[in-house]
């Protein structure tokens, strides 16, 4: 669903301390555009922001860069995520907002740029044939992942298309990572402090049970 244009949506994000207006003009230098150098987890298409607004103010010992191609969606990220701070008496001092097209995340990441998890979240699933190769976890997507995520690192990949959890497992063991959790019902497995999505509390509500891997990078 397109989202309409917001004329406060622009100016609201030039305003914003934590949105960073030029995402490829910062690579290479994510880890000192925050506020305090500590890992950096890294979200593709963070939406309206929920998710991340939740997990970074759960977890203040870690920097989270949220993207998305829309700025317009960004702006209502960040209200939702100075609502939430505000609401717990915190300032966001750990996330960083850009817009950026993430099948060219290579043009805003670099080597320097080193990242420890990647959340992929209800990504779309492009179930055409043709299309597939614009999966984000497709394997030429995970190929530049490994620019910047350093061995041992992570991938959390959620989402409600059963056909793309299969086919993403299968990248995954291709592009030489290891398959270290998974399940195919969230909400009924061992996970312990799930953070849910917009698109998850939807689905869930539908019945649709929700499927979740942790992908780890072992081989270069």
């Amino acid at each position: 669903m397109r989202m309409r244009r917001k004329p406060w949506a622009r100016p609201e994000l030039e305003a914003c301390e934590f949105f960073v207006d030029s995402a490829v003009e910062n690579r290479g230098k994510w880890t000192e555009s925050f506020k305090k150098v500590q890992p950096i987890h890294l979200e593709l298409g963070c939406g309206k922001g929920s998710f991340v607004a939740q997990i970074a103010l759960n977890n203040p010992d870690i920097n989270y860069l949220g993207v998305d191609i829309k700025s317009e969606v960004l702006a209502v990220g960040r209200r939702n995520i100075v609502k939430l701070f505000d609401e717990n008496n915190r300032t966001v001092d750990n996330i960083l907002l850009t817009a950026q097209n993430i099948e060219r995340i290579e043009m805003m990441m670099s080597p320097q740029d080193t990242v420890d998890r990647i959340y992929i979240n209800f990504c779309n699933p492009w179930p055409r044939g043709k299309h597939n190769k614009r999966r984000l976890t497709y394997p030429r997507q995970l190929e530049l992942y490994k620019i910047f995520l350093k061995r041992n690192g992570e991938i959390y990949f959620k989402t409600d298309d059963r056909p793309l959890f299969d086919d993403s497992l299968l990248y995954f063991k291709e592009s030489g990572f290891q398959v270290t959790y998974l399940t195919y019902d969230l909400h009924n497995s061992d996970v312990v402090g799930n953070i849910e999505t917009e698109h998850e509390k939807m689905f869930s509500a539908q019945g649709i049970p929700i499927n979740f891997a942790i992908a780890k990078m072992v081989n270069l």
